[in-house]
């Protein structure tokens, strides 16, 4: 064989051995592509998550401090409302209205519109009974022995 002949055949055999050898390196690299590209999708997506979790506790730090202020006044409610107990008790309690001035004066208002006063004469007609009465003793309550009506001879 010639050397031209050889260096052709070399060519043709270095050829196909390039040819196969990209293909399998160039396979390799897409997937290598591919693997990259979802390595930064993943960690695209984990950096927005460390994001949403850390607006989420500012969120919750925020809320637990409004839960905290409003917890405070709620205590310092409390403690005057205690105090103004504490001053009340010393008051003598007849002194202490059980209604309010306004109420008293409504339930009173309300009371002379439905008991119109009655007059002097009413209490002669309470000493007598009702018309429907009657004027003799039924003996109803007497204690005295019955006769049986119903009897087994």
């Amino acid at each position: 064989m010639t050397p031209l002949a050889l260096g052709f055949i070399t060519f043709i055999v270095g050829a196909i051995f390039g040819y196969f050898a990209h293909h399998f390196f160039a396979s390799s690299s897409k997937k290598d592509n591919e693997l990259l590209a979802q390595i930064d999708k993943g960690e695209q997506a984990l950096s927005q998550y460390k994001q949403d979790v850390a607006e989420h506790l500012d969120q919750s730090a925020n809320l637990l401090e409004q839960m905290n202020s409003t917890c405070q006044i709620a205590m310092q409610q409390m403690e005057q409302s205690t105090q103004l107990l504490k001053k009340a008790s010393v008051i003598e309690p007849s002194n202490m209205p059980f209604f309010s001035a306004e109420t008293q004066q409504q339930l009173t208002e309300t009371a002379a519109k439905r008991h119109p006063k009655r007059d002097q004469e009413e209490p002669e007609k309470i000493s007598q009974p009702p018309l429907d009465y009657s004027d003799e003793p039924s003996g109803l309550f007497v204690d005295q022995t019955q006769s049986v009506t119903n009897t087994n001879s």
